[in-house]
């Protein structure tokens, strides 16, 4: 056997570097190895900057601070595909730090990522490049630049991967990137809903989630929406929320499904396939809250259209509501009482609602009023109020389930939705006679006051028309007195809201009715508050108008002081009086401010006044109560009628008045013992003037023998007719200054004028027309003219052809009972100097 003989190696050849194994702790040698020009050991560096910034959060910062970002992205664009697939792999989770997302920006790195998506590359590649899109497009300037350099073509194709960590990456990318609604189009133009519709059938729930979420954001066009019909995108998501397993994903498929029920043609396909009816009872069968929560909100969106809503009631969508409102979590009932609060804006719904299982859904929503929830309070109140809108059943509900009480009770309540909500539910349920009066007998006035003082405009304007709806009765509006409502009330007439003052004016337009409550408000300065209001252009509304309107109704001193006119429907009666032209920014003074005045030579304030004066003090000594009586009872005799004063009648009216001054002494003597309150004296001319035309005038056939009869009656008690060339000698201004001092006061009662003119007339005609049911106007013009109007019929004509009735002027003064056509020559002379 031959001897082993030992082969020579071959030494390396002179130019080639020993290989040398290179173990690397330290993270500032890796970034160094990323400029190696060997791809082994470029593969390796990345692999381990891939590992390490992995882990945490302040590893990718550091490699951030190493500068291992700019080589990495070079990286991206090597020629060994081994080297770029982990480049891409470290490039991707960098992507995750939003620190190292600015420094890719500025490379301007994402045409590079996009081209790793190419079909080409292998999975690893389109996983972590998807990553690295995916997180880039959480700023929107990249989201610009993604779209423009085509990447949504890309990530719609890679949907399709076989890969999960593809499908997912490059879904939540696109979920990123239709933030933008450019890319919502585009994606629809790209074909990307299919797809999309494809992952619902994923067997991994978070891609499933992603591509939810994704529809969501896209269906929010309606052209969109229209593609996933066509799709048969409804079915595939009525058939997700079937499928019991994807219980934790229902929420996020009625997203979707809300986003889609918005057209009528949605619903329509729904209603064709079955899928609406199944809709409905998955709604009333769920027992998840977070989906029973959003499937009422999705009722609530979709129905607010009528077409729409009629698809659902078919469905019997009230009933399902109505199941959900039993529900013990709070936020499922705030659903689903906002659900019945929408839908209650349509009739059928309202019918419905109260037939279901014999006013259940009442019955519930009613136990909801007392909740410890404040928003389930809210909400319920809500829901009562529309549902209670212009429907006496659902009010009468209300009541036989006990609702009154804590609907007033949460007008207490110091949450603000609360109370407007409940005050509007009561002002509906006021709407009924006695459920007014028993809601006013649980205390609803005094309880509506505090809410008039809350700084939200919406509480103020709901407590206001509520408070509006119950001043229909006596007994409220004494309450509201009584309890000092009516000062926040005027207070809230100056809001700058213009709810909150329309809803304050309709409050003292109803009160303003009552003699008593609008003497109060005026008081309280709610006529000067509106006057301010009404000649404002800004400000003004026809709340503030008619409301004025009213209290200068139910204070005619006040109305003929502003206005100057009296209707034939403003009958004067005691109490009235005329203090002249008032300008629209001056203040209205009562009667006792008047009467604290010292005498002047300014025009009397004309009293109108035959009641019996108030004892407010001892009784006077009885000498002056027969004097009272006396005067009282005396008539002036027919002889004086017709042929005027006789010595004798002269010397009686003397006497007559020593009699009442000495009576006037004794009124003033009791004023002063009344601590200053002014009590009108009773006129007894003016008493015996109502007598006689109650006794004459009255009985005549017509209204036209009335008012000229009228007309001559007054003309002779105020100094008989005037010619009008003599009008400027006709002596009166003396007289009644003399008046005015023998009584001490500006105000003169309107039977002590003996010698009066246009003004004294007019008021007098008024005063006693009005007495005897003759209608009449009273019209004040300029320079102490004031005349009356009458509406007459025009006596037929020879061939009986018959014409309307027509305005006259009443001549008091020159021709009396002389009656001229409202816009003839002659009345338009007669009203002016």
């Amino acid at each position: 056997m031959g001897k082993k003989v030992k082969k020579e190696v071959e030494p390396p050849p002179k130019d080639v570097f020993d290989p040398v194994g290179v173990e690397s702790k330290k993270a500032q040698t890796v970034v160094l190895m990323l400029s190696s020009p060997e791809e082994e050991v470029l593969c390796k560096a990345c692999e381990a900057v891939y590992k390490f910034s992995e882990k945490c959060e302040e590893n990718k910062s550091m490699m951030l601070e190493l500068g291992a970002v700019e080589p990495l992205f070079h990286l991206l664009s090597n020629e060994d595909k081994l080297v770029r697939r982990n480049a891409c792999m470290a490039f991707g989770v960098l992507a995750e730090h939003p620190e190292v997302r600015k420094v890719m920006r500025k490379l301007e790195c994402i045409p590079a990522v996009i081209s790793l998506l190419a079909p080409e590359e292998d999975t690893i590649c389109h996983e972590f490049a998807s990553l690295c899109i995916s997180n880039m497009a959480q700023e929107f300037t990249n989201k610009v630049i993604i779209f423009e350099q085509s990447g949504l073509d890309s990530l719609i194709r890679l949907m399709a991967s076989p890969d999960p960590d593809v499908q997912k990456n490059s879904t939540e990318a696109l979920c990123r990137l239709v933030d933008d609604f450019h890319s919502r189009a585009a994606i629809r133009e790209l074909g990307g809903v299919p797809p999309l519709l494809d992952l619902l059938k994923s067997e991994y729930p978070a891609i499933q989630q992603v591509a939810l979420d994704t529809l969501t954001k896209i269906t929010l066009d309606a052209e969109t929406r229209a593609t996933l019909r066509e799709a048969e995108g409804l079915e595939r998501l009525i058939e997700f929320l079937g499928t019991k397993e994807y219980d934790d994903l229902h929420v996020n498929a009625l997203h979707v499904l809300s986003n889609c029920l918005e057209d009528a043609e949605s619903i329509l396909d729904l209603q064709g396939t079955g899928g609406l009816q199944r809709l409905m009872q998955f709604t009333a069968e769920t027992t998840i809250p977070d989906v029973q929560q959003y499937a009422a909100k999705s009722i609530s969106r979709a129905t607010k259209y009528a077409e729409n809503w009629k698809m659902f009631h078919e469905n019997e969508v009230e009933k399902a509501l109505v199941t959900l409102l039993g529900a013990d979590s709070a936020s499922v009932q705030v659903a689903a009482a906002q659900a019945i609060s929408a839908i209650s804006e349509h009739t059928g719904s309202k019918d419905a609602f109260c037939k279901i299982e014999e006013g259940k859904g009442m019955e519930l929503l009613v136990k909801l009023l007392g909740s410890d929830n404040c928003d389930v309070k809210e909400a319920s109140a809500l829901a009562v109020s529309n549902l209670t809108t212009a429907h006496p059943s659902n009010c009468l509900e209300v009541v036989e389930h006990s609702g009154l009480e804590p609907l007033v009770h949460l007008l207490t309540e110091q949450k603000d939705g609360v109370v407007a909500n409940a005050a509007v539910a009561l002002a509906n349920l006021a709407g009924d006679e006695i459920i007014r009066m028993e809601v006013v007998r649980m205390g609803v006035v005094p309880a509506l006051i505090q809410p008039l003082k809350s700084n939200n405009s919406l509480v103020v304007s709901k407590a206001g028309l509520a408070l509006a709806a119950f001043m229909c009765d006596s007994d409220a509006r004494s309450e509201l007195r009584s309890n000092g409502g009516l000062d926040p009330l005027i207070k809230q007439l100056n809001s700058d809201n213009d709810d909150v003052r329309r809803a304050a004016a309709w409050a003292v337009l109803v009160c303003g009715g009552d003699p008593p409550t609008a003497i109060d408000i005026c008081k309280l300065g709610g006529l000067e508050i509106l006057q301010e209001i009404n000649q404002s252009v800004s400000r003004q509304n026809k709340f503030t108008q008619a409301a004025m309107e009213k209290l200068l109704d139910s204070n005619l001193p006040a109305k003929f002081a502003l206005t100057g006119y009296l209707g034939p429907d403003n009958s004067i009666t005691d109490g009235f009086f005329d203090a002249g032209q008032l300008r629209p920014d001056s203040r209205f003074m009562s009667l006792d401010e008047l009467s604290s005045q010292e005498v002047n030579e300014k025009r009397p304030i004309l009293l109108v006044n035959v009641q019996p004066q108030e004892q407010h003090s001892p009784q006077p000594p009885e000498m002056d109560s027969k004097a009272e009586s006396k005067v009282t009872n005396q008539k002036p005799s027919k002889k004086e009628l017709a042929k005027g004063k006789s010595k004798a009648s002269k010397e009686k009216e003397e006497k007559q008045k020593e009699e009442e001054m000495q009576l006037l002494q004794l009124i003033l003597q009791q004023q002063e013992g009344d601590g200053g309150s002014y009590h009108p004296p009773m006129d007894h001319a003016l008493y015996e003037y109502i007598g006689e035309v109650s006794n004459k005038i009255r009985p005549m056939a017509t209204t036209r023998e009335q008012v000229i009869a009228l007309a001559r009656f007054v003309a002779h008690k105020m100094g008989g007719p005037v010619e009008r060339g003599k009008l400027s000698t006709f002596s009166y201004e003396l007289p009644i200054s003399q008046i005015k001092y023998e009584l001490k006061s500006n105000i003169v009662p309107i039977g002590r004028i003996k010698t009066g003119i246009h003004a004294h007339r007019a008021l007098l005609f008024k005063t006693l027309a009005d007495r005897i049911a003759v209608p009449c106007s009273l019209v004040r013009g300029e320079y102490n003219r004031a005349w009356n109007e009458v509406v007459l019929n025009v006596d037929d004509t020879a061939d009986g052809t018959k014409y309307p009735p027509k305005v006259y002027v009443v001549d008091l003064m020159h021709i009396p009972g002389r009656l001229m056509e409202g816009e003839s020559s002659e009345a338009v002379q007669y009203k002016r100097l």
